[in-house]
């Protein structure tokens, strides 16, 4: 696997509590990483430390060959990082076409021009087109959450980091969802997806991380990690036999 991000050994504290101990694992070019785990486990830690809105206290994360562990957020969303949010963040008295040419022109530096073409392109992809002048404000949620990938692609991410995108949403929306990942996966980006609904992580992943404690506890086989004995443990409450 030709890794496009690697994460070494990163821990992070807050006072007394070590939020992550010692967190590695390699994301590979093209490829959907899910991660799960309990509340607390450092999940959405993670992903602040990934873009560079937290600083790790110890450990390294190298993003193609580079050591990035020192670049401030805006590098890395310009370098190729990409980000949603849990609850998502869009500029509600912009349009849906606004918000997304927000993305390119100050995640990548496109000029006006390209950004507005890119933003075109991408609110077409994503499933907003025909609600490309509606104001960001007056959208249900999986509209609030297609506009937060929206604007994240607008960007050009070689990276796409997601928060639970899923979350909150029907069955049929899931569904929209995972075939909005696979077109960004078609795009040749590649996906951090922490996420809940384990009906995501088994169809929508090449590979799924569990995280509880801080620390990496099993990464492999989407199927094998959600049968593991050691996810039963720590995140879906069997008991030991």
């Amino acid at each position: 696997m030709n890794a496009v991000l690697k994460v070494e050994n990163i821990g992070i504290s807050f006072g007394s509590n070590d939020v992550l101990k010692s967190l590695s694992f390699e994301l590979g070019e093209n490829e959907v990483l899910g991660v799960i785990g309990p509340n607390g486990a450092g999940k959405t830690v993670m992903l602040n430390i990934l873009t560079g809105i937290l600083k790790p206290t110890k450990g390294s994360i190298i993003f193609q060959g580079k050591n990035i562990t020192d670049r401030t957020i805006t590098e890395r969303c310009r370098m190729g990082f990409g980000r949603t949010f849990q609850v998502p963040r869009p500029f509600e008295k912009m349009t849906v076409f606004e918000n997304v040419i927000v993305g390119g022109v100050y995640g990548d530096q496109l000029r006006e021009k390209d950004a507005k073409r890119r933003a075109l392109e991408v609110t077409e992809i994503i499933g907003l087109g025909d609600k490309k002048d509606w104001f960001a404000g007056k959208l249900g949620l999986l509209d609030r959450k297609r506009l937060e990938i929206a604007r994240a692609l607008a960007s050009n991410p070689k990276v796409l980091l997601f928060d639970e995108v899923a979350g909150g949403l029907t069955e049929s929306e899931v569904s929209d969802i995972l075939g909005i990942v696979r077109m960004v996966k078609e795009q040749g980006v590649s996906v951090v997806w922490i996420e809940h609904v384990l009906k995501t992580m088994r169809e929508g992943t090449d590979r799924v991380l569990c995280l509880a404690e801080g620390r990496n506890v099993i990464c492999g086989l989407p199927d094998e990690v959600m049968e593991s004995k050691e996810v039963h443990e720590v995140y879906l409450g069997a008991e030991e036999e």
